[in-house]
């Protein structure tokens, strides 16, 4: 399985107890889902873009984003301890079902922005992930404008047209458009 086939879930934080078990920190809006996971890829080594499945024999949620998981085979903590540090990644087909307006952010890549106001105004080229705030990146020319990701800011998010309409705040888009 290569890389480019998945999408990051998260990584391995720690060794927990004698047995083996690990602790995933989860890179994902809503940990929960991911309870009865069955199956990881992982990435021994960052610059490789092959992953290596492991068959989980428990999951289970704790303190809200951790998932606390037991790797087949994997039964001491010097095994454990080798794979602390190490990237988790899902097919994309195991992502969960969502909703009619939510989006996972590597999907809407290339989308249509409309807004109430101005119209189209470009394809988002990439979402930018802050600790704050999320934000779409739609390229204009040689200017960047960026759209905070929000309820209040979409509208409406059209997946067969690969459209999300939203309507800015007064005067954000003009912010980026001039000078």
């Amino acid at each position: 399985m290569k890389v480019d086939d998945c999408f990051y879930l998260g990584y391995i934080s720690k060794t927990i107890g004698t047995k083996g078990e690990l602790a995933f920190k989860l890179d994902v809006d809503s940990p929960s889902s991911y309870n009865d996971l069955k199956a990881v890829f992982v990435q021994i080594s960052p610059k490789d873009k092959q992953l290596v499945p492991y068959f989980l024999e428990k999951a289970e949620i704790q303190n809200n984003d951790l998932l606390r998981c037991k790797f087949e085979g994997v039964d001491d903590p010097s095994t454990a301890k080798s794979l602390v540090g190490t990237s988790l990644y899902l097919l994309q087909e195991n992502l969960p079902e969502l909703k009619e307006n939510q989006f996972y952010f590597h999907d809407v890549i290339g989308y249509k922005v409309l807004d109430q106001e101005r119209g189209e105004l470009g394809k988002i080229e990439k979402v930018l992930e802050y600790s704050t705030s999320n934000l779409f990146s739609i390229p204009v020319g040689d200017k960047e404008i960026l759209i905070p990701i929000s309820d209040e800011t979409i509208t409406k998010v059209d997946k067969k047209a690969k459209e999300i309409h939203v309507i800015c705040p007064d005067g954000l888009i003009d912010l980026y458009l001039e000078g």
